[in-house]
């Protein structure tokens, strides 16, 4: 399935992805994700630009785990803020354009 792209707010990005049954918090089980990236799918990115800092800059994904799970991951956009568990789903977010 290739990925769906979202610009809206943070804010905008959680409360559409909650309505669509994305409840788990990811960014807790960022161990499974880093360790375990193929029981991860993404369905949905949202990017969010802010208008003054690029310390405003956020990824959220909207993630499907291979157990049905579904939920988000919240990620600075920058660099130097990135985790390893985000540079991971960046990979899987690239693979998935591909497939």
């Amino acid at each position: 399935m290739k990925n769906r792209y979202h610009y809206a707010s943070v804010l905008k990005a959680l409360e559409e992805l909650k309505a669509l049954d994305f409840v788990v918090d990811f960014n807790l089980q960022e161990e499974a994700i880093m360790n375990n990236p193929e029981n991860y799918q993404i369905l949905h990115i949202y990017r969010y630009e802010g208008d003054t800092s690029p310390d405003e800059e956020a990824v959220v994904y909207g993630i499907k785990s291979n157990t049905g799970e579904k939920g988000v991951f919240v990620a600075g956009f920058s660099a130097n803020s990135e985790s390893r568990a985000a540079q991971v789903l960046l990979e899987l977010s690239i693979k998935g354009t591909r497939d």
